[in-house]
């Protein structure tokens, strides 16, 4: 463990017990890995089942990339650091996906094996994140050109932390970029002492049966062969404003039209008081509630959605 500047000639061993560190030379020792086995080829041991043995730890950590090719990219300084970070993240309270793993710095070739997931418009995974190890220059300038997130810790907690903070912001930004168009799913049934206004606009006061009724949503009457009554436009308990009322509430709501052309549709018209008024779901906006809003939704709003899919005949 010399200062290896302080000239002096190396001390040879045949044999090294509980050392403070020993100094190894070999050929293609640039392409060992570290943290894996290190195994001494006797005179009587075979070398191939030697190699297959060496491999096995490194075989074990690939089986856990996930399948799907989808997930963020992991790096860390050894074999048993990145173990203890897959296993982490593979925990049921993390469960954070994992495309592609390395030990050592994170390089150029780094960044563009994560940069693939903002081609399959997957931007929370296009991250590497970085345990005990280094980061190029050239890396860095790189994520920065194509978008790529590099996190470092030296604490897999921290590094959790990080990320999960990055996925929450982004998910903010998806919904608030689809919030147009997500139609929770819900049916209403308007309290006849309660029509406060027929038209232009609707002014009711509904019971919501089933769902979540939510200010934007849009409304139609399936007894009517679907007629889009318009969006909800407003919703109010005890006279104070909420953006959602859910199954089981009594509230009052302000309903405007979709076509600001087309007249409003008038309840004694072209509906009538006795009749439920439902949200108008699309495919699209059921693929945009799975995608962004899976989390706000109970089972049984989801069991609500696939009723809604049928009433609707959506493939």
């Amino acid at each position: 463990m010399k200062e290896l500047r302080i000239k002096g000639s190396y001390q040879h061993h045949k044999e090294l017990k509980a050392a403070q560190g020993i100094k190894i030379t070999a050929q293609g020792l640039e392409h060992a890995i570290a943290g894996t086995q290190l195994h001494v080829v006797g005179p009587d041991d075979d070398l191939e089942d030697l190699k297959d043995e060496a491999m096995q730890d490194m075989k074990n950590v690939m089986s856990r990339i996930d399948k799907t090719g989808e997930g963020v990219c992991v790096q860390a300084s050894t074999l048993g650091s990145l173990e203890a970070l897959l296993e982490f993240l593979k925990s049921p309270a993390v469960n954070i996906p994992v495309s592609g793993i390395s030990i050592g710095p994170v390089h150029k070739k780094d960044i563009m094996r994560s940069s693939v997931m903002l081609e399959k418009k997957k931007k929370e995974y296009a991250a590497i994140l970085a345990f005990d190890v280094k980061v190029t220059p050239e890396a860095r300038e790189l994520a920065d050109e194509l978008g790529v997130k590099i996190f470092m810790a030296d604490i897999i907690y921290h590094l959790f932390d990080q990320f999960k903070a990055y996925v929450d912001n982004i998910k903010e930004e998806k919904k608030k970029e689809s919030a147009e168009e997500a139609v929770f799913p819900c049916v209403l049934k308007i309290l006849p002492q309660c029509v406060f206004n027929k038209k232009d606009p609707i002014i009711v006061g509904v019971d919501v049966l089933e769902g979540i009724a939510r200010v934007g949503t849009p409304l139609c009457v399936p007894t009517k062969e679907f007629i889009d009554i318009g969006r909800i436009s407003s919703i109010e308990i005890n006279h104070k404003a909420v953006d959602t009322a859910k199954k089981g509430q009594q509230v009052a709501m302000k309903i405007i039209g979709n076509n600001p052309e087309e007249a409003q549709k008038m309840i004694g018209r072209h509906f009538e008081v006795e009749d439920e008024l439902v949200s108008h779901v699309t495919r699209r906006s059921i693929d945009i509630l799975k995608e962004n809003y899976r989390d706000d939704l109970s089972l049984e709003d989801w069991k609500f959605v696939l009723k809604l899919k049928k009433l609707f005949k959506i493939p």
